[in-house]
């Protein structure tokens, strides 16, 4: 079960000598909280993210972009959507039409809390599957029967008809975390491991070539990784620094040991 995003990072582009938008991609694996940052020449093609998944089979927890729609019929794969990003939606929606948007975003809240009540109760996957089921499936249900009765009273190509649009569109997706209680309700754990690449674009303002972003690319996963196995960066960093030499002069040993989750294993261990 992965979730999977991309982000911008500016880029200086050698013939147009100045910075260009070109994109990163993060997948977080939720079960085992690990996740990945990957560069391709600054690309957001599908073909990238193609490539990047190629033999994955399991559950992939995307936003909206027509991008990942590809996965939605092939063979071992369970595409899941994002209330997050429908929820946001509706919210630009409400100077538009406050009923309207209002009465959805309520349904959406109603979704929410019956995962607050789950973790509140510290429920198993299989329970709060079972929750799901009773409390949350209902609402899915009324609320896409609301959608298609309330798309008339929309104004065409407003924001609430095109909330309407993006969240009736999407809706299989969006409905099918239900179905196992491991699923998240929406993509926002990848959405956090995306945060500080939004932080370092006001810091250092664009990196200088495709080379320095893949590198950049590859601190953010280490770290990244630190983040979501609750290890302490500066510790992880002082140690690896200092035994990494011991690894380039012996190759029996196996540099992904000093991966963060595999690092905390052997600290806790010894």
């Amino acid at each position: 079960y992965i979730q999977v995003d991309e982000s911008t990072v500016p880029v200086i582009n050698d013939e147009k000598h100045q910075a260009v938008k070109s994109y990163l991609w993060v997948v977080r694996s939720v079960m085992e909280g690990l996740m990945f940052f990957h560069y391709d020449k600054g690309s957001r093609a599908q073909k990238v993210v193609i490539e990047l998944l190629r033999n994955f089979k399991g559950a992939v927890q995307t936003d909206g972009y027509e991008a990942y729609s590809i996965y939605e019929n092939k063979k071992g794969v369970l595409l899941l959507g994002c209330w997050a990003h429908a929820r946001r939606k509706f919210t630009e929606a409400l100077k538009e039409d406050e009923a309207g948007a209002t009465y959805a975003l309520e349904q959406i809240g109603m979704l929410y809390k019956v995962e607050t009540m789950a973790t509140e109760q510290n429920m198993d996957y299989d329970d709060r599957a079972a929750l799901r089921a009773r409390l949350a499936y209902p609402i899915l249900r009324a609320l896409e029967k609301w959608i298609v009765n309330y798309y008339p009273k929309a104004l065409p190509k407003g924001r609430m008809y095109k909330a309407l649009t993006y969240t009736y569109s999407l809706f299989q997706r969006l409905s099918r975390y239900h179905l196992d209680g491991r699923y998240q309700i929406d993509n926002n754990l990848v959405e956090n491991d995306i945060r500080p690449l939004a932080l370092g674009r006001k810091n250092y303002l664009f990196c200088g070539n495709h080379d320095a972003v893949e590198n950049a690319a590859i601190m953010y996963s280490l770290l990244g990784c630190c983040k979501a196995c609750d290890v302490n960066p500066r510790e992880w960093l002082t140690d690896v620094l200092s035994r990494i030499p011991a690894y380039n002069s012996d190759y029996s040993l196996d540099l992904a040991e000093l991966l963060p989750h595999n690092w905390k294993t052997t600290i806790v261990s010894n």
